[in-house]
């Protein structure tokens, strides 16, 4: 079809108004499609971030217009949360803080009232911490806290659910006593066996819990790294956390690292305060971090620890693997999740991620949504749900 078909239909005029608004609207863009009203409007907001292209490419390198005044960039920010979804939002967001450094913008509290709140914004924002003025802070916190609120919740109930029902199984024992059978479990276990002639079923097998199983208490260690890169993860760590931390069946540690090693397990109760107490860069010891929490194990055999880190190890290479070795031969589940997060597979260290693997300690990469089913495999001490794209 020709511009010129193409725009005799309807279906045609809508694609050509489409590449016009990708194309940037150089005479060389072929398209020879004007734009009015609410277009020409969305295409100006488009040209302030990307700005106008050579006509060689759709994604071309585009000279920014939207300057480094504070009231341009509120206005552009009104703009596109008018005219865009709040997803497409997000990642125009994301564009003009990386490409026009707009980063320190951020700590006007005018600013941050027109953003759009996402992870990514959180992550830029804990980044800043230390640069923000008073002023600005408590704005701060009500926006990371909206987000927070926000993925919890999307991921409590589920993990809750998951993790419940790992803990009872978990617990389960095969020879109970007579006042710790789980009858409903124990018939149910057993319906091949009803004898109709006498109305009723000869179990074989007895399900029912320990006496001590009520109270043994699951523990959990997450050791996050809050390298620069590992923003996201940071953040959904700290709400998986909280989560964690308010089931009376898991005695939930927070542990965060750069070079220096920070246990949070005090603030769990509110995920914010976590953030806030974290340190987003600087450089990465994965060996120190492990000792912390190898020092903090009691009971190995109903131990995991979740290891979160792209695995640039600054310290030292063979003292981790050591720890991570002793940590499984003691009966540690030990998980290795190379980020937590929706963004896909990260960079990573391919040979310290191999070198886990090697160890039975498999490396990759979880999303949200899989973490809860991942810490349930690893509560019951059954084979993770290690999933094909970004694993070590």
């Amino acid at each position: 079809m020709t511009v010129n078909d193409a725009a005799t239909t309807d279906a045609g005029r809508e694609r050509l108004r489409r590449w016009r608004l990708v194309l940037g609207g150089d005479a060389a863009d072929g398209t020879g499609h004007a734009l009015s009203g609410r277009d020409a409007a969305m295409d100006g907001a488009l040209t302030a971030l990307y700005g106008k292209g050579d006509g060689t490419s759709a994604r071309r390198d585009r000279a920014a217009g939207l300057g480094a005044s504070a009231p341009s960039v509120a206005r552009w920010l009104g703009d596109i949360r008018t005219y865009f979804s709040s997803s497409v939002v997000q990642v125009m967001q994301r564009d003009a803080i990386e490409r026009l450094g707009l980063s320190a913008l951020l700590l006007e509290p005018e600013m941050l009232e027109a953003v759009e709140a996402d992870v990514h914004l959180v992550g830029t924002l804990l980044s800043l911490n230390k640069a923000m003025p008073e002023t600005t802070r408590e704005t701060a916190r009500a926006v990371v806290r909206k987000v927070v609120e926000d993925l919890e919740k999307r991921l409590a109930t589920r993990t809750r659910a998951a993790l419940t029902g790992a803990l009872d199984r978990s617990a389960r024992v095969r020879r109970p006593r007579h006042h710790d059978i789980d009858w409903n479990r124990t018939i149910a276990a057993n319906l091949k066996h009803y004898l109709p002639e006498h109305g009723t079923v000869v179990p074989e097998r007895l399900v029912g819990y320990g006496r001590a199983s009520q109270s043994m208490k699951k523990e959990v260690i997450l050791c996050i790294d809050q390298s620069g890169s590992m923003a996201s993860s940071v953040v959904y760590a700290s709400v998986f956390g909280a989560v964690l931390a308010s089931m009376r069946s898991i005695s939930t540690r927070l542990v965060v690292f750069d070079t220096a090693v920070a246990d949070l397990t005090e603030r769990l109760a509110d995920p914010v305060d976590v953030l806030f107490g974290t340190q987003l860069g600087g450089g990465t010891d994965i060996n120190r971090a492990l000792a912390y929490c190898q020092s903090q194990i009691t009971r190995p055999a109903e131990t995991v620890v979740v290891l979160i880190s792209d695995l640039y190890e600054g310290g030292i290479r063979d003292e981790m693997l050591k720890r991570v070795m002793a940590m499984k031969a003691s009966g540690v589940q030990f998980v290795a999740l190379l980020a937590l997060s929706d963004e896909g597979a990260p960079a990573y260290d391919r040979e310290h991620a191999a070198a886990f693997a090697a160890l039975g300690a498999p490396a990759f990469a979880c999303t949200p949504d899989l973490f809860p089913e991942v810490m349930a495999a690893a509560i019951e001490k059954r084979p993770l749900p290690v999933p094909d794209i970004g694993r070590g």
